[in-house]
């Protein structure tokens, strides 16, 4: 969500590498990347996470039920649907799972 970063990447390399660069300078090996694609296609989204993996992060997935993200994955959160609206319903009920779970476990709630 940072604009400014993305606006940069985007205008001095490429929209593919939008993600990949922010790996790059901020992954460090044991931490985990979460890759977000409807479709399990995204060359951004792909990028990122091969540079992910072979950096040494543990690659969270999610994506429809298609696609090459899960492939990518270490563990992966694929959407049985078709239906665009229903995948990226299913991904932000997941995300916000994901953050109650981490702010339990950290705050030992």
């Amino acid at each position: 969500t940072d604009t400014s970063v993305i606006t940069s990447i985007g205008n001095d390399y490429s929209y593919e590498d939008i993600f990949f660069k922010q790996i790059q300078a901020l992954g460090k090996k044991g931490d985990i990347a979460l890759g977000i694609s409807t479709s399990g296609n995204s060359p951004n989204v792909l990028k990122a996470a091969r540079e992910a993996k072979q950096m040494g992060l543990f690659i969270v997935g999610f994506s429809g039920n298609k696609g090459k993200l899960k492939e990518l994955s270490d563990f992966s959160f694929c959407v049985d649907s078709n239906a665009t609206p229903r995948i990226q319903e299913v991904h932000i009920l997941l995300a916000h799972i994901l953050c109650d779970l981490t702010e339990r476990i950290i705050f030992n709630e």
